[in-house]
């Protein structure tokens, strides 16, 4: 960002590379959005509620109740042709967008100081002879180390601040979390329950995100 913050991180966990979007924050990083070479993304309101939602078969776009206002599948998946999908374009802040034309072309989009930077994170999945959609991958162990130890960074950054804000008071040291970093939280322990995992590795990441 034009203040200095970092704005995407591209990082690489085995076989598969993962675009991370943050905030132009000093001291509280959060995540907006999530993109995989697998198809698979997420895109959070500021307060951490999950936006778009998008897999191999398709996506989904909610509000900020969670109320689910868009649903669709990718066309390419389909055995008969479909009505193209309507472009979704989402302003995850006045730098980053992001918008939705295809499987195959999902944009991130990077605005400041009269200069662009677009990145495309889409992919494409072809129909399997029998017209079964390939199951969706689950995240590895890797993975779900990467993102519980961001979840305690954000954690510790949030107590640092807090710190900073109230010098002269303990009160600080007994404030609940942010709620995004709740629902981050929450969703981790869910991947983990579903994943094929270890139940050692399962409750190792329960207690850094609970830590």
């Amino acid at each position: 960002y034009p203040s200095g913050n970092l704005a995407v991180i591209i990082t690489q966990a085995r076989d598969q590379l993962m675009c991370i979007v943050q905030e132009d924050e000093p001291r509280t990083v959060k995540i907006r959005a999530l993109f995989q070479s697998d198809g698979r993304s997420t895109c959070y309101y500021p307060t951490g509620d999950e936006w778009i939602n998008m897999s191999i078969q398709g996506g989904q776009y909610l509000d900020q109740a969670g109320n689910r206002v868009r649903r669709w599948m990718w066309p390419n998946l389909l055995p008969e042709p479909q009505v193209p999908l309507s472009p979704i374009f989402i302003s995850l802040n006045r730098h980053v967008g992001v918008r939705i034309l295809a499987q195959d072309k999902i944009f991130i989009s990077f605005l400041a100081m009269g200069r662009q930077a677009k990145l495309n994170m889409g992919t494409k999945v072809q129909v399997s002879t029998d017209s079964q959609l390939p199951p969706p991958t689950p995240l590895g162990e890797d993975e779900l180390l990467l993102l519980a130890f961001r979840v305690k960074i954000l954690q510790l950054f949030d107590r640092m601040r807090g710190g900073l804000n109230f010098p002269s008071s303990e009160q600080w040291n007994k404030m609940q979390p942010p709620m995004y970093l709740i629902s981050q939280a929450v969703k981790i322990l869910e991947l983990c329950m579903a994943a094929d995992i270890s139940d050692e590795l399962r409750s190792s990441i329960k207690e850094i995100v609970n830590a």
